[in-house]
């Protein structure tokens, strides 16, 4: 398996993460001025996670996201101003304004929707890739899903039929440490997600969600297993997230200096920077996409503040399908 990435591609993974932690870490000012409504569950610190898996995928691939859904949006290629509008309530925002930020979908990019239940991915990847199996196009369906959801009982009975049909979906498991405001140490009794997979008959891995590497090489052997063989698998990610389970948690949870100990020492961005020489790529090259980026996020901001607001006229559209 070639797991060699142009530069033009490792650069643009770069800009994929560093999109996602400056549109978070933006969010994490503006919603501060009361201009956004409703709760915001921020990606920051899990960027190489969407990022690495996202890489290898396609618009005809399918994933389903979580409440803390804009890095997978992001790394699936949907659109950074419509998606801040729509979290602005904008009538320009992919959902026109309706869904905000836990609701952003784009079919069009193969994002089928963040969601606030917990555990919801694992079924909806499931049907996505029966339809995909029965298609025989060759897609694969992702489910992302954080440790809290491996307690979910729909998670369990969607992996037991994606290994009853023989389906191309992969189980990703965004291990940050927190289930809401519970330690994951606490709350899985196994200690270790990726081995229970085993008890549904699929294989699992595990990696360090903080390495855009580790990621990448990892997701290209369950996508291999899912094209090829139409096979189930779980990826079980070590990573964590810089601010609380949403905004305005106060995180008491959390040890005094955790937090600046992980930015410090589990940062995608750095890990990926340090690299950089080995990449044959400039650190100047990786700072004028820091510009770029940041440009564009004051952009996204700007538009969003300016677009008109969802039109209430259209509260219902969207919301139902006719099937006459």
């Amino acid at each position: 398996m070639n797991l060699q990435q142009s530069k033009d591609q490792l650069l643009g993974a770069y800009r994929q993460m560093k999109t996602i932690r400056e549109f978070e870490e933006r969010l994490h000012k503006e919603i501060m001025t009361g201009e956004i409504a409703g709760f915001t569950h921020l990606y920051a610190g899990q960027e190489a996670v969407a990022v690495g898996v996202c890489e290898h995928l396609d618009d005809k691939d399918l994933i389903v996201s979580t409440h803390r859904g804009h890095g997978h949006c992001i790394a699936k290629g949907c659109d950074v101003k419509g998606m801040m509008a729509e979290i602005y309530g904008r009538a320009t925002g992919l959902g026109k304004g309706k869904g905000g930020s836990m609701h952003i979908a784009d079919f069009e990019k193969g994002m089928l929707g963040a969601n606030g239940i917990v555990g919801a991915g694992g079924p909806l990847a499931t049907g996505a890739a029966l339809a995909a199996k029965l298609d025989g196009n060759k897609r694969v369906a992702i489910s992302f899903g954080g440790d809290g959801s491996v307690n979910q009982g729909a998670v369990f009975e969607a992996m037991n039929m994606a290994v009853v049909l023989d389906l191309p979906v992969i189980f990703v498991i965004e291990n940050n440490g927190y289930s809401e405001h519970t330690g994951a140490d606490y709350a899985v009794g196994s200690k270790d997600i990726a081995s229970r997979a085993a008890a549904f008959g699929m294989k699992s891995l595990q990696a360090d969600g903080c390495d855009y590497f580790s990621v990448y090489e990892t997701m290209a052997e369950l996508l291999d297993l899912a094209r090829e063989q139409g096979l189930p698998s779980l990826a079980e990610f070590k990573t964590t997230r810089y601010f609380g389970h949403f905004e305005g948690d106060p995180q008491n949870y959390r040890a005094k200096d955790e937090v600046a100990r992980h930015r410090a020492e589990m940062d995608c961005l750095k890990n990926f920077r340090n690299q950089a020489d080995d990449l044959n790529i400039a650190l100047a090259e990786l700072d004028d996409i820091d510009k770029q980026v940041l440009q564009l996020i004051d952009e996204a901001v700007e538009a969003a503040r300016a677009a008109p607001p969802a039109d209430r006229s259209e509260i219902t559209t969207d919301v139902y399908i006719n099937y006459a």
